[in-house]
């Protein structure tokens, strides 16, 4: 379930809510009944260390690798028809 935030129109609070999707936005600031505003704010998702999104794209099919490689190593693929492959 996503975390909306909210800022208060007329205290200024930022407000956290658990909804669904489908729920309906929140309209009243819970400390001064004043109007919310919908924040957009960062995810916290991140993708880091190694893995597949980030050395599993290179493909001997299609002669290419995607994958951004480090300058020493390569993309890990050891086949003929990639060019990280030493």
């Amino acid at each position: 379930m996503p975390i909306y935030e909210y800022e208060c129109q007329k205290c200024k609070k930022v407000t956290e809510a658990w909804q669904n999707v489908s729920d309906e936005p929140l309209t009243s600031c819970p400390d001064c009944h004043g109007s919310l505003k919908k924040l957009i704010s960062s995810s916290s998702f991140q993708l880091k260390g190694g893995g597949w999104y980030a050395d599993g794209y290179c493909s001997s099919k299609q002669g290419k690798c995607e994958s951004s490689a480090p300058a020493s190593g390569g993309c890990g693929k050891e086949t003929a028809s990639c060019p990280c492959a030493s």
